[in-house]
């Protein structure tokens, strides 16, 4: 069997596979760019692999992007085959915010074509809770021949570019807390707001009281009654990685319509021309 939204601690434990599986530490802090690279060497998944989100799941910043341009996807897939990625290889990502960072290797690895990867369902504190080991010896490089294939199941993003030549047109959803998304609070980017016509699903609202990600049932009911799901729906944030939460969520109720935008709030606002609102959107 393969997984390809979500698996939980006990599935991963037991059905683990060396060399057959492979498994990612996402953990990544915005106010703390090295944290996550340190906690993963003193503590660690056995057999995991750290994935830094601005060194490997992101190029670098430049005058017109936002705060986590897409990587470059052939770099990226020379990496996963270091660390023995391939064709047929069950892919683990994982994270200690529910999802919230390990979602972008998720989407990644599906946009570039190997729809055989799952985010582990509440994270490191769910394999905790099931007393997972933990370690703190790293995993030694393995021979891997991942290459760059068509998107899995309609995996695609747009632009900047494209969003303003289609706005007005698109289902936009915008994964940020809604007092960011009202203009109330901008902690982190430098102009508050929303786009014009978008509506606010907080990625937290995927997730139960206990951390892990509601039913398939749950999910797909809350989301439509958010969006039209016959159609598209455009995802974003503040910079292209909690938005990849929503579309997991979705892909995990059974919908597979969802569009990427990559660039997200922090790259819209690089141009002052384009609208901004603050006003409330249902």
């Amino acid at each position: 069997m393969t997984y390809k939204t979500l698996i939980d601690a006990a599935t991963l434990q037991s059905e683990y596979q060396k060399g057959a599986w492979q498994i990612f530490d996402c953990r990544s802090y915005l106010t703390d760019q090295e944290k996550g690279r340190l906690l993963y060497q003193t503590s660690h998944i056995p057999d995991a692999h750290f994935f830094d989100m601005e060194s490997d799941l992101s190029s670098q910043i430049t005058s017109i992007s936002g705060r986590h341009p897409l990587p470059d996807f052939e770099t990226l897939a020379q990496k996963l085959s270091r660390c023995g990625v391939k064709q047929g290889v069950q892919v683990v990502v994982y994270d200690d915010m529910q999802g919230a960072m390990a979602s972008r290797l998720w989407w990644l690895l599906r946009y570039m074509g190997h729809g055989d990867v799952a985010v582990l369902d509440g994270g490191l504190q769910a394999w905790q809770a099931f007393n997972g080991k933990m370690t703190d010896s790293l995993p030694e490089p393995s021979a891997g021949d991942f290459t760059v294939q068509a998107p899995f199941q309609n995996t695609s993003y747009l632009s900047t570019t494209d969003i303003v030549k289609k706005l007005g047109l698109l289902q936009i959803v915008d994964a940020r807390a809604r007092p960011r998304f009202l203009g109330e609070v901008e902690p982190i980017d430098p102009v508050a707001g929303h786009i014009p016509g978008s509506v606010n699903r907080p990625f937290q609202e995927n997730l139960s009281e206990d951390g892990v990600f509601k039913s398939a049932q749950q999910l797909a009911h809350e989301w439509a009654e958010q969006v039209d799901l016959t159609q598209p729906v455009v995802h974003m944030c503040g910079s292209g990685v909690t938005a990849c939460h929503n579309i997991l969520a979705m892909s995990h109720a059974g919908f597979d319509n969802s569009i990427l935008y990559a660039g997200s709030w922090s790259e819209w606002i690089r141009d002052t021309a384009r609208p901004i609102s603050t006003q409330d959107t249902k």
